[in-house]
């Protein structure tokens, strides 16, 4: 500890004390993920109000070598947003402070933020503006925009209006030597050069720190129609999605498949979920319409296409949501499934994705070659079958995985032969949770030499020393840097 305590007294003189937190107690709960998978240890957490300030860390940081970990609302699956267990301890930047809503311009269809505004919030002022912001994920109540920002993420909306990527106009970045980036720009149109805000959205904080974006909005649908629907088989909701691609065009919001067993957790261990159809089918789909007008119009489409999908033997039943409340209602089932599935078991959560058309082959190979390590193991999938990314995950209860002697290697196996068959699909193995600690083999696996001498390029001439967020993205190799060096 003596050889931080300098660097502790520099932060501290710069941002003050209560800014800087050093004691276990104020600690543990920035160094352990939400689900308790991940737990890492921090030189000290640092909680910066504003950018200059985030600078000043990064640059302290640097003269001293140590490590720094970007961290927003802690919501990662993948263990990207917490320090590992072994190395140097980082010291953590944690966002949340940074949460004002600097600009919305309405009229451009953009807002500036700072990079620890909760997504709800997000939503909420656009809202207010007659605008959309279209990210909407199961976490919105908790993760910060700084963390969607670095993680490139998905979420429902993704069929519409594409990921975190496609609804970003510019960034503001805190450099590995505390240089300042103002890439605040509110242009769609700007050809000189680069487009250098691609380089640092979906890199985890491994070439930069957001600390402020400048967002796309959209215009904000006011009408919406809601069906809740059981197809056959995933084969049949694909046939029904493409039915609803030809009636609805781009006012086909969302479309979302989980299986039996992942709604009957959801029935079971969250309360007031209760199943939307009269039977437990062996799968489900959530599909919504939405656009600017015509509530009318939208019912009528939806329930024209389901009856001609029912017609054409695709779908068994299907039910639709007559008004707010119970659009709400089927809504907070899909949403509902991380906090089901923490408290039900251990699931091995994936998060593969294939070409659209390939989703059904994928969840048939993927459920054989899980069956052939574990005879007759719970499998949940929960997939955005719009954009094809399928949350395939191995499940089990909290009994038969504590009862497993190997469930490290168990564990790995499983995870590996799922992502097998979607690279097998000319898939990956991460679509929208990113790499974090948990994908490094994944990458080491399935990323070319090519792609990782060209990455560990990029990150060497933005972070020579590897400071930041070491242990993210990249899988070491030989020739990588240490922190310390």
């Amino acid at each position: 500890m003596k050889e931080v305590l300098p660097l502790i007294a520099a932060l501290k003189s710069e941002l003050g004390s209560g800014a800087v937190l050093t004691e276990a107690p104020d600690v543990d709960g920035f160094t352990e993920d939400w689900r308790g998978r991940f737990k890492g240890r921090a030189t000290c957490v640092v909680q910066p109000s504003n950018t200059a300030q985030v600078a000043a860390v990064v640059r302290l940081c640097a003269a001293h070598g140590v490590p720094v970990l970007a961290q927003g609302g802690n919501t990662s699956l993948c263990g990207g947003a917490v320090p590992a267990a072994d190395g140097i301890a980082p010291v953590i930047v944690n966002l949340a402070r940074m949460r004002r809503i600097r600009h919305i311009d309405a009229a451009n269809g953009s807002m500036e933020v700072e990079a620890g505004c909760v997504l709800k919030t997000i939503q909420d002022a656009a809202a207010a503006e007659q605008r959309l912001y279209p990210i909407s994920l199961g976490a919105e109540g908790s993760c910060q925009i700084g963390g969607n920002l670095s993680t490139n993420a998905g979420g429902t909306g993704v069929l519409r209006y594409g990921n975190t990527r496609d609804n970003v106009l510019g960034v503001e970045v805190v450099l590995a030597d505390g240089t300042v980036w103002n890439g605040l720009r509110a242009l769609r149109k700007d050809n000189t050069g680069l487009d250098l805000k691609h380089l640092f959205i979906g890199t985890e904080g491994t070439l930069g720190i957001i600390t402020a974006a400048v967002l796309k909005l959209h215009p904000l649908p006011t009408h919406h129609a809601l069906g809740w629907f059981a197809p056959v088989d995933p084969a049949a909701a694909l046939a029904v999605l493409g039915m609803f691609q030809a009636a609805c065009g781009s006012k086909l919001n969302a479309f979302e498949m989980i299986n039996r067993r992942q709604l009957e957790l959801v029935i079971e261990h969250v309360p007031d979920r209760r199943n939307p159809l009269g039977d437990l089918h062996d799968w489900h789909v959530l599909v919504e319409l939405a656009d600017m007008q015509g509530s009318d119009e939208l019912a009528a489409a939806m329930q024209h296409t389901l009856e001609q999908a029912a017609e054409a033997g695709l779908i068994v039943d299907a039910v639709l949501a007559s008004n707010e409340s119970q659009r709400a209602a089927l809504w907070e089932i899909r949403h509902s499934v991380s906090e089901a599935n923490k408290k039900a078991g251990v699931g091995l959560t994936t998060d593969c994705a294939v070409p659209v058309s390939a989703v059904p082959a994928f969840i048939a190979q993927a459920t054989r070659a899980v069956h052939a390590i574990v005879p007759g193991l719970d499998v949940l999938v929960v997939a955005h079958l719009g954009d094809g990314n399928a949350h395939f995950i191995p499940f089990f209860t909290f009994g038969a995985w504590e009862s497993l002697s190997d469930a490290g290697s168990t564990g790995a196996a499983l995870k590996r032969c799922v992502n097998d068959v979607a690279h097998e699909l000319h898939g990956t193995f991460s679509a929208e949770h990113g790499v974090g600690q948990t994908g490094l083999s994944e990458m080491a696996h399935y990323k070319s030499s090519v792609e990782l001498t060209l990455m560990r390029a990029v990150k060497h001439a933005l972070d020579p020393h590897a400071l930041l967020n070491p242990g993210r993205l990249l899988p070491a190799s030989a020739a990588s840097p240490s922190p310390t060096s």
